[in-house]
Parts: structure tokens; sequence; C-alpha cells
């Protein structure tokens, strides 16, 4: 499992710190979780420069909204919903970027990275499993994103999601059947 543990109490000072200006405290909040956001970003809209301007955004925002946080859900619960809105933005927005230059339809972007030689075959599975979660509709990206690849439970991925459980369990089932069928076609 992928994600990290989290202590309630240590972030209330981190995030009481930050908020009286303590500049190296929102510093330990970003350290902690960038890879965090990271991992969904980039899940979502794959290893491109948008997912690493998303990744900065995340935190940006995060430092303008941190006296919002009421500490009723952990603050990664609170990043991360910061996290998939601003990229469920991004892909709203390429969408309509390309929808107006696009006679096919096929309005995502790819960006691969050249494989070396040593990790090629799992460069190559990557790239594959990658290019799958990119054809898959948004609503389905992300439920896959958070469970298998982040790791977080069904309740969890609800929660963030601010989804009913049952919503976050046929959406999974079905990204799994959809991601199954794309990645036979690859």
């Amino acid at each position: 499992m992928i994600k990290e543990s989290y202590n309630t109490a240590e972030e209330a000072v981190l995030v009481k710190a930050a908020l009286d200006g303590n500049k190296e405290a929102f510093g330990d909040i970003v350290t902690k979780y960038q890879k965090m956001v990271a991992r969904t970003v980039k899940g979502m809209l794959g290893d491109s420069i948008f997912a690493d301007d998303i990744g900065q955004e995340v935190f940006i925002k995060l430092f303008y909204s941190l006296s919002e946080f009421r500490g009723e859900a952990k603050l990664s619960t609170y990043i991360q919903k910061i996290a998939v809105n601003l990229t469920l933005n991004e892909i709203k927005r390429r969408k309509r970027f390309f929808s107006m230059f696009s006679q096919k339809g096929n309005n995502e972007m790819y960006e691969f990275e050249v494989a070396d030689q040593d990790n090629e075959e799992r460069r190559d599975s990557k790239e594959l499993v990658s290019k799958a979660l990119l054809a898959m509709e948004p609503k389905f990206r992300i439920i896959l994103t958070m469970r298998m690849l982040q790791g977080y439970s069904t309740k969890e991925t609800a929660e963030i999601l601010d989804l009913p459980l049952g919503t976050v369990l046929s959406r999974l089932s079905r990204a799994q059947e959809q991601l199954r069928n794309i990645l036979e076609k690859l």
C-alpha cells in the first residue's frame, strides 16, 4: 500500500504554525504531502509538465485556503480534495481547448518518456498503463488512481471525492473492466 500514515496531532501543530506565519511549517507540510499530490495528479494527467504545474498549484491553493481548514478531516484529505478538483478542472479545460481544434474527437494529449535500455520493458508496461488510464473517462480514472495507485480504502476514496460509497464501488468495478478492455486492445 502506497498511502503514508498521518499523525493528526502533528498536522494540527503544523497547520497552526503555518497559519501563524511560520514559513518553515508550511514547507514541512509541502514536503510531507508532495509525493501524495504528485501520485494523484500524475495518475490522472500522466507524467507531464501539466501535472507538475497542477502539483504546484495545489500547494499555492492550500497556502491561501489553509485558514478554511477546520480540522474535521485529515489534512491529507483536504489536500487530496484540492488536488482532485484542480486536476479535474485541468481535464475539463483540456477537453474544451482540444474540442475547438479537433475534428475526430481525440481530446487527450499523451506525453511519454523515452525508455532506457535497462528498464525498457518496465517502462513499456508503465507507458501502456498510463496510456490506458488517460483513455478512460475522468470519473473512472480518479477512482482507479485513488484506490489502486494511491492505496486509499473505498471509504476514504468516497470521503475525498464526496461520493456515496456505492458510487465508488460501482465506478471502481466499471473502471477495472474499462482498464482491462483498453489494455487488451493495446
